[in-house]
C-alpha cells in the first residue's frame, strides 16, 4: 500500500473527528445526482462502482437512496484511507451490495478492468500525485467506463458571509489543498490524462441549503485543519464566526425567528471517459 495521503489529511480526519464531519457536511443535492446517473449509458446489467475518499459514506448513502441510482447499483466498493472514517462508513452504510477498504488514489487494489464507473466526491484535491491516481483509474476501468468527479462547494459570490466564514476557515489552512478549478484543469491536460482519457466534460449549478449559525459553525470546526488546531485556537476561530454571523452581509432569511437562512452552495461535476 502507496503511503501518498496529505499529512493533514492523515492527522485531521482521524479517529474521533468522523461523527462531526458526518452531522455537519453538506447533503448532496439530488439533482447532482440525477445528472451523474444520466451520464451514464442504461443498461440493463448492475454498474460495478468503485467510490474513492469515500470518507464517513455521505456520497454512498445518498446514491443507495437516491430512486435513479437504488436499482442500477450491482456492486460498490468504497475506497478510504483514514481509518476512522472507514469505521464510521462501515456503521452508516447498511446495504450488502457495498464494502470499504484502506486504500488511495493511486492504489486502489481493485482487479483490473472491473469497474463501470469510479466515483470521488468532495475529495480528488486531496490527490498528491494525479499522473497515478489518473493511471490507476484506467486500469480499473473497464472499456467504456467513466472517472466523475463531484464537488459541493460554499458559493462565496452568493453572500459576504459565505465568503468571510471561507476566509477565515483557510486563513488557517496550513498547507492544507482546497478546491481550485484553475489547479485541476492543468490535472487533467496532463500527458497520464490526455492518454488515457477524452477531455473531461463539466457541468455546474447553483443550490440553496437551510443554514443555521450553529450549523456554519459546526461545519468550520469539521475541517480538517481546524480539527487538528489547540483549544484555544479552536475557540478563536469559532469566535470569529459568531462575529461574521452576527453581522450577516448577504444573508437571506427563511425564519428568522427559528433561525434558518439560505446555505448557497454550487454543485460542480466533471466527467472522464476512458479512452
Amino acid at each position: 500500500m502507496t503511503t501518498s495521503v496529505h499529512p493533514n489529511a492523515q492527522a485531521g480526519f482521524a479517529t474521533g473527528t468522523s461523527e462531526l464531519y458526518d452531522r455537519v457536511r453538506p447533503l448532496y443535492p439530488a439533482d447532482c445526482l440525477s445528472y451523474v446517473r444520466s451520464q451514464v449509458p442504461k443498461s440493463t446489467v448492475q454498474l460495478k462502482i468503485v467510490e474513492i475518499g469515500a470518507g464517513t459514506g455521505m456520497f454512498t448513502r445518498a446514491l443507495l437512496a437516491h430512486s435513479e441510482w437504488s436499482s442500477s447499483i450491482g456492486t460498490l466498493r468504497a475506497i478510504e484511507p483514514s481509518g476512522g472514517m472507514r469505521d464510521f462508513w462501515t456503521k452508516s452504510v447498511q446495504d450488502n451490495r457495498c464494502t470499504i477498504v484502506n486504500g488511495t488514489f493511486d492504489d486502489t487494489g481493485v482487479e483490473d478492468g472491473w469497474a463501470d464507473l469510479i466515483i470521488i466526491a468532495q475529495a480528488f484535491h486531496w490527490c498528491l500525485d494525479y499522473g497515478k491516481a489518473f493511471t490507476e483509474f484506467a486500469r480499473i476501468l473497464n472499456k467504456g467506463g467513466a472517472a466523475v468527479f463531484v464537488w459541493y462547494l460554499a458559493d462565496r459570490e452568493a453572500a459576504g458571509w459565505v465568503a468571510q466564514v471561507q476566509h477565515c476557515v483557510e486563513a488557517r489552512g496550513n498547507g492544507s489543498p482546497r478546491f481550485r478549478l484553475d489547479v485541476l484543469r492543468q490535472a487533467f491536460s496532463a500527458p497520464e490524462y490526455t492518454s488515457l482519457f477524452h477531455p473531461q466534460e463539466e457541468a455546474q449549478w447553483a443550490h440553496h441549503g437551510i443554514a443555521t449559525d450553529q450549523t456554519v459553525t459546526d461545519r468550520a470546526l469539521s475541517w480538517s485543519y481546524i480539527t487538528m488546531l489547540p483549544p484555544d485556537e479552536k475557540a478563536k476561530v469559532a469566535e470569529g464566526i459568531k462575529g461574521i454571523l452576527e453581522r450577516g452581509d448577504g444573508k437571506v432569511w427563511i425564519n428568522k425567528e427559528r433561525g434558518t437562512y439560505q446555505d448557497p452552495h454550487t454543485a460542480r461535476v466533471m466527467i472522464s471517459r476512458k479512452k
